[in-house]
């Protein structure tokens, strides 16, 4: 038995997720593809692999130590867990979406006109609850609606006071649906070319969501289970570093060392080394990727040999603080 078990993500951000969990524990992952768990380089962790909407709510259960979920998903869930990291990966905006030929340039227009002419206005979307708060936190809603529970319609159940404004639960191909079957959509989108296609014209955006690695707050309170999530937060976000940056080697001589060490941006310092032709130095260090352009102008006058590589982790090893707040501190 593994001390910590460990859940992932099934579908849109699976691959991506993959690849973060090989990059940091520098290993293939076994079993991927065939089966809902999967192997990987350490046997104190056990994987399983779920869908991205139950795993805030599994992991608040105590059936599971930490997972990989969105953001979007913990607030759906409203799960009460421990946010440790946000991967930086599976980026989307939440959004309200309607058919491009309707006029409205808002929610808070949509919401008036069918208000106003006493049409039922129909939403469909996977995420509920939080649909449901949204728009009931619109300026148009409170002032035709006040407190009314937008009607939450699901295979099961009917459920909430208020029939003018009808929320449908979507299985999945939310924005084929208007605008035969409902006037507007609650979803997710990376850059909004699907919409598009579906000539869907977002009109609200509600919040932006990414993976984020999440644990169990009892969990967090047994020494050896947090000892081993800490291991894991810093293998975990010596990845996220990395993508971000660039290691650099070039040699210089010795009367542009100088000028090149002011320039060089580095993590802690440049480590330069003298070479084997006397008046010459080899420097490397670690640089953001977005410094490297500006770099490179002024590295070309003064030096040479410039070689480049993309680092797969770069561990910190600095102390990690968990506080009693969402967010891992870094000492």
């Amino acid at each position: 038995m593994g001390i910590i078990k460990f859940v992932v993500p099934k579908g849109s951000i699976e691959e991506a997720t993959f690849q973060i969990i090989e990059r940091a524990w520098q290993c293939n992952v076994s079993g991927r593809g065939r089966i809902y768990r999967v192997k990987i380089a350490d046997p104190e962790i056990e994987v399983k692999i779920l869908r991205p909407q139950e795993i805030p709510t599994y992991v608040q259960e105590g059936f599971h130590d930490v997972g990989i979920t969105g953001r979007d998903w913990i607030k759906e869930t409203n799960a009460d867990v421990k946010v440790l990291l946000d991967l930086e990966y599976g980026k989307v905006k939440q959004v309200i979406a309607i058919p491009e030929f309707f006029k409205f340039n808002s929610l808070d227009e949509l919401i008036s006109d069918f208000a106003q002419n006493k049409r039922t206005l129909r939403f469909s979307t996977e995420y509920l609850k939080s649909a449901s708060q949204y728009i009931k936190s619109k300026e148009s809603y409170k002032k035709y609606f006040g407190d009314l529970e937008p009607t939450i319609v699901t295979p099961w159940s009917r459920t909430g006071d208020n029939k003018l404004v009808e929320i449908f639960l979507s299985f999945g191909a939310t924005e084929a649906k208007p605008p035969e079957d409902v006037d507007a959509v609650f979803d997710i989108t990376e850059t909004g070319t699907t919409l598009v296609q579906n000539n869907l014209k977002i009109i609200d955006h509600v919040m932006e969501s990414t993976a984020v690695l999440i644990a169990n707050r009892e969990a967090l309170k047994d020494p050896v289970k947090r000892e081993k999530i800490i291991d894991m937060i810093v293998l975990l976000k010596g990845v996220v570093e990395a993508r971000k940056k660039l290691h650099i080697f070039v040699n210089v001589e010795e009367n542009n060392l100088k000028e090149l060490l002011n320039i060089l941006p580095s993590l802690k310092g440049p480590t330069v080394s003298n070479l084997s032709t006397e008046g010459w130095f080899g420097v490397n260090t670690i640089i953001n990727k977005n410094e490297f352009i500006r770099l490179i102008p002024t590295i070309r006058k003064i030096a040479q040999g410039l070689v480049i590589l993309e680092p797969s982790q770069i561990l910190s090893m600095d102390r990690i603080i968990l506080d009693d707040k969402d967010e891992v501190k870094i000492d």
